[in-house]
């Protein structure tokens, strides 16, 4: 038999399908035979959804897997069939989340405000997931509407593009998330209480097992300032260690944490079942380190990143920590053996598979593929128009050593477009953090709407700006100017001290980075070429010529804010919002739709052909650790 309910931190407590807000206290049971049975269980978990609907490509086992034999990956109807697979295994079953499955969304989903994302989770049979950053990133308000139903309000009437049940086959009003969102360290900051639960409860065979949910500590960092407003983002470990009281007081002694945080693979061949490296100097890893040793088994996400470690905990003892990369391109596959006497899990085997859909075991969950052709049909006039051309691919990867980015240059060039003139801001340089610079940027081949090799869509171009930020041009100074580059890098100026973050400048400005020196003197050789006109910034000692000297600098709202750790940006004056990202993107690639020329960031005259992020050494691989190093 199974149960579950929810806990927040008071202990509130539902027992079979129905839900109460009583507590209880353990109850000693009388030992069979029966009862001395280990209880096996399986925990499906995954991560980083993103509102992925549609397959987000092809995936290898490992980066070694040759790209032609690939098999095609995820999308919800086969998440929900290999989920429905892997339940079938074992009756014993839960399935859970690490967080990041709204936002930053496909318009399929976007367009419906992640409507369609909750209906397909609760399809695949979701029941608790921790709550990631993205998860914020249109409010508090929001994110409870996505959790307990209703129609998006605009302007005192229902949203055109919300409770589209009727056109796709899911109830109207919009059913809200059957499973729940799980989040013990965000608190409100007028109560000091949980804003939403801080640990779900499941039941099997009369043991009881408890997931307590975890945002990661520096999400306000992460979102603009509007979606955690009013909110306090506590420490995760100590969050979690502070709960195991609790729990054993309810008689679990089985703890499982869904994180939303997360590291990353050390080496270069990315086995989804490698941990090269143990995640060394990564957030997850020095959370782990702190963690009580009742915490069995830790399911992680935000880093999109696949791996499956077994890292120590604060005791010394090695604990499984897992994740299943992102976009719904993989699962993992958790066997836990449970002693029934002690209720303590004794053992754990965890394998992160592929959600194949070339798999001719698995047949495509029908229910939801009819969900996710109903909002194609709907959002398809919107997506398939073309907006302009390419001349070839432009990843959203760090194409080089000193942290280039393609896709990257063509955003920060449409930002620069669309606020160069007097009128919209005047700016003569525009800065795009990479992080907002969706997977996998740009592709030069064909989508599945026949558009033509080069042509860009309205949907592929949401796919990489899904955010809907608006666009902020401010003066700063010469030496703000230096000082946000200079905290680019890990621990400099406010950085977070584990994670270096290169920006993506517009055409016409240049700059030289060297990572072997300290804070505030790495950065060197800062050029901007504006109309013919080409002036330096920084010299190449790294001396700012003229401190004081006033320049118009757009970026997204984000970034206006202090997202992503540019602090600096907060001293900008004379502030203009202006157009949103995505507009800015598709105004700036209506230049390059034939007949006209496509967009070709290589012949862009201001670059003279040379790349706009420079460095001093030979390393070919971009960092994102402390001081700028590999």
């Amino acid at each position: 038999m199974e149960s579950f309910h929810i806990a927040a931190a008071c202990g509130v407590v539902a027992i079979a399908v129905a839900w109460s807000s009583g507590c209880h206290a353990a109850v000693d049971e009388p030992v069979t035979p029966e009862s001395k049975v280990p209880v096996s269980i399986k925990i499906i978990g995954f991560n980083d959804y993103h509102g992925h609907l549609e397959s987000p490509g092809t995936y290898g086992a490992t980066s070694a897997v040759p790209a032609a034999e690939r098999p095609a990956v995820g999308g919800a109807d086969f998440l929900a069939a290999h989920v429905a697979m892997l339940k079938r295994r074992n009756p014993l079953n839960v399935v859970v989340g690490a967080g990041d499955f709204v936002g930053a969304s496909p318009l399929i989903s976007a367009a419906f405000h992640d409507e369609p994302a909750v209906e397909t989770l609760n399809r695949i049979g979701l029941e608790f997931n921790a709550v990631g950053n993205h998860e914020f990133d249109k409010g508090v308000g929001e994110l409870l509407r996505l959790q307990n139903g209703g129609c998006k309000m605009t302007e005192n009437q229902t949203d055109a593009n919300s409770c589209r049940g009727a056109s796709v086959g899911t109830p109207v009003p919009f059913e809200g998330a059957k499973f729940k969102w799980l989040s013990a360290n965000v608190l409100s900051s007028s109560t000091g209480k949980p804003l939403l639960p801080a640990y779900g409860v499941k039941t099997f065979n009369d043991v009881k097992v408890a997931f307590i949910g975890m945002t990661l500590k520096a999400t306000p960092t992460l979102v603009t300032p509007t979606g955690v407003a009013g909110l306090e983002f506590r420490d995760e470990a100590q969050t979690v260690n502070a709960l195991i009281p609790e729990l054993r007081a309810q008689g679990i002694e089985s703890i499982v944490v869904l994180i939303h945080e997360g590291g990353v693979q050390a080496g270069s061949l990315s086995d989804i079942n490698g941990c090269e490296g143990n995640l060394a100097g990564s957030a997850i890893s020095g959370i782990v380190r702190q963690l009580d040793d009742a915490v069995d088994l830790v399911i992680s996400g935000h880093t999109h990143s696949a791996y499956n470690c077994r890292l120590a905990n604060a005791a010394g003892r090695n604990i499984p920590v897992t994740s299943a990369g992102s976009l719904g391109r993989l699962l993992t596959d958790i066997d836990v053996t449970i002693d029934p006497i002690t209720k303590d899990i004794t053992a754990v085997k965890a394998t992160n598979r592929l959600v194949s859909r070339n798999d001719a075991t698995v047949t495509a969950d029908a229910a939801v593929a009819k969900i996710v052709d109903g909002y194609k049909s709907l959002v398809a006039p919107i997506a398939n128009a073309v907006i302009g051309s390419i001349s070839a691919a432009l990843p959203n990867t760090r194409v080089d050593g000193a942290c280039n980015m393609p896709a990257g240059n063509l955003i920060a060039d449409s930002q620069l477009h669309a606020t160069r003139t007097p009128g919209s801001g005047n700016a003569v340089i525009a800065f795009m953090n990479g992080g907002g610079v969706r997977n996998p940027g740009f592709g030069f081949e064909q989508s599945a709407a026949n558009e033509g090799n080069g042509n860009i869509t309205y949907g592929e171009a949401f796919d990489v700006q899904p955010f809907g930020n608006s666009l902020v041009t401010m003066t700063l100074t010469a030496k703000d100017i230096k000082d946000v580059l200079e905290e680019q890098f890990a621990g400099c100026r406010g950085q977070g001290a584990t994670t270096t973050r290169f920006m993506i400048p517009s055409y016409g400005f240049k700059y030289t980075w060297d990572g072997s020196k300290r804070c505030d003197a790495r950065i060197s050789n800062v050029i901007l070429t504006v109309g013919g006109s080409t002036e330096i910034i920084v010299d190449a000692d790294g001396v700012v010529l003229d401190p004081a000297k006033a320049y118009r600098v757009t970026v997204n709202n984000f970034m206006a804010d202090g997202g992503d750790g540019y602090s600096t940006f907060l001293k900008g004056s004379n502030r203009l919002v202006s157009a949103q990202d995505i507009d800015a993107l598709v105004a700036f690639l209506s230049k390059y739709k034939a007949p006209r020329r496509p967009y070709d960031a290589v012949g862009i005259k201001e670059d003279q052909g040379t790349p706009r992020i420079q460095r001093v050494g030979a390393s070919a691989t971009c960092p994102t650790g402390a001081n700028g190093n590999p």
